[in-house]
């Protein structure tokens, strides 16, 4: 019996946006893509303000410090949204 292991490597390698979808390249050639609208303070940044990325948490997660905005790859994976202001 052959049993084979999937390697997965959930890192951030790149992140893109355009005008409605948020898009994040993984290590292990994934992409992750979610709707802008999920996150309020991405949709309502400028483009320069979302191409202003760093990488976070030993690379699985995403900062983006102009403003304020982090999101994990865990949490893209299992397509969890911002959280409402109440």
């Amino acid at each position: 019996m052959n049993i084979s292991a999937r390697i997965t490597d959930e890192r951030v390698t790149d992140v893109h946006c355009d005008a409605d979808t948020l898009t994040v390249d993984l290590a292990d050639g994934r992409s992750i893509s979610a709707p802008l609208a999920w996150y309020p303070r991405l949709l309502a940044a400028s483009p320069a303000q979302r191409a202003n990325w760093q990488r976070a948490g030993g690379g699985y997660g995403i900062h983006w410090p102009d403003i304020d905005e982090d999101l994990s790859t865990e949490g893209l994976l299992r397509g969890a949204q911002a959280a409402r202001a109440a």
